[in-house]
């Protein structure tokens, strides 16, 4: 079964938004480790501050910087998006392994979204832009294999699998409202100038 025609283009899409802020995250990285003084462009005010979240520990959470993982990750769905829109036919296997690492994704952004929230206390631009570009990736993807059968094994979709297809707008619209309200009301009083 063939996927969605939009799903290529938001593989393409996300997964170059997504490339270009991991690589702007690894440059001020490289930067501020050179020179402790330097301060990062995307240091806007104090709550929009890339600096602010660069050093600390939950910036390599794997041991090495947190944007290492993008710019192999993000790549790779470049590639999956760019196939598919060659209408290459890409095996079940391999729409599992793009689903459960856009569902690795999806679940380490909300882990940096509330730690940036609630325990640093800054938001990254860039890192915004890793976000917004790892939600539609995640929930385009499990729609995409939930309508196809591929994540029962099914021929075809069952009826959890077609309400899931046919929501997906919803639910990545969910998930930006989400987030904008919980970065809205953490701030509230910054942003209402109070």
């Amino acid at each position: 079964m063939s996927s969605y025609r939009v799903t290529p283009w938001v593989l393409i899409i996300g997964g170059f938004f997504g490339l270009l802020a991991a690589f702007e995250l690894t440059l001020e990285k490289i930067a501020v480790t050179a020179d402790p003084n330097y301060i990062p462009e995307c240091d806007i005010n104090p709550v929009l501050s890339c600096g602010s979240i660069i050093t600390t520990d939950q910036a390599s959470a794997f041991g090495f910087p947190n944007p290492i993982m993008g710019l192999i990750g993000f790549p790779v769905v470049i590639s999956m998006g760019v196939l598919l829109l060659s209408k290459v036919e890409l095996p079940r296997w391999v729409w599992l392994g793009l689903n459960l690492g856009a569902l690795f994704g999806f679940g380490f952004a909300i882990w940096l979204i509330t730690q940036s929230l609630y325990v640093i206390g800054a938001l990254c631009p860039w890192c915004m832009v890793v976000w917004a570009a790892t939600i539609p990736v995640f929930w385009i993807v499990t729609a995409d294999n939930a309508a196809a059968g591929r994540l029962s094994g099914r021929s075809g979709p069952g009826a959890v699998a077609q309400t899931v297809g046919s929501l997906r707008w919803v639910l990545i619209g969910a998930s930006y409202l989400v987030v904008l309200a919980l970065i809205f009301i953490r701030w509230m009083d910054f942003w209402l100038g109070n």
